[in-house]
């Protein structure tokens, strides 16, 4: 890799401040999933005693993923380089930590489109997927962006995308920011938009 591209690929992690924000959930009773890269592998880390239920629910959903990382305390989920949080819980626990934080790193309020279940998203301040096209089209060279998205979280990249699609099924606050919407993730919109406009 030359250093170019050493300089466009920049790895977003939190910083020691990361650790004062995860007390704070532990004593507000909320115990996350947090992603980070632990001995050269990303992992998703979760202490399963801990798990509130609809955190269960996701992690039932990903049953089989190489990524998953059970721990026996909470403490064991400062573990590595951590650059993302889950949090999936009451939104009377949530809401509070979310406007606590969400000028300190990039946070993500929104209830699930799929499950109905509040998240919260913790992110590093800079850390956006928007932030991630920007690196990734210099990189490349792309001279035109196409977005597809379904949640809140998309919205940054939306913005930013040249042209945006959201799923039929996608959330209302996102659906404001699309260039137009298309069939739902059920009907493979995002397959046959792509079928419909590149032959490959």
């Amino acid at each position: 890799m030359d250093n170019a591209t050493e300089n466009i690929l920049i790895a977003n992690y939190f910083d020691a401040s990361v650790y004062e924000m995860l007390d704070d959930l532990f004593e507000n009773n909320v115990y996350p999933i947090v992603y980070a890269y632990i001995d050269g592998k990303e992992k998703f880390s979760f202490v399963p005693e801990l798990c509130a239920a609809g955190m269960q629910k996701f992690l039932d959903s990903r049953k089989g993923d190489v990524r998953t990382n059970a721990v026996n305390s909470a403490a064991d989920l400062k573990s590595g380089n951590l650059f993302y949080i889950t949090c999936i819980d009451a939104p009377q626990k949530l809401r509070p930590l979310y406007e606590k934080y969400k000028s300190v790193f990039h946070c993500v309020y929104q209830t699930d489109i799929y499950t109905n279940e509040q998240w919260l998203e913790i992110m590093p301040l800079n850390a956006s997927k928007a932030n991630a096209i920007r690196q990734l089209k210099s990189l490349l060279g792309c001279e035109k962006i196409v977005a597809f998205g379904d949640g809140k979280n998309d919205i940054d990249m939306f913005e930013l995308a040249d042209e945006s699609y959201a799923v039929e099924n996608a959330h209302e606050d996102l659906r404001k920011y699309a260039t137009d919407i298309i069939l739902s993730n059920e009907e493979d919109g995002v397959a046959q938009w792509l079928a419909r406009n590149f032959i490959i």
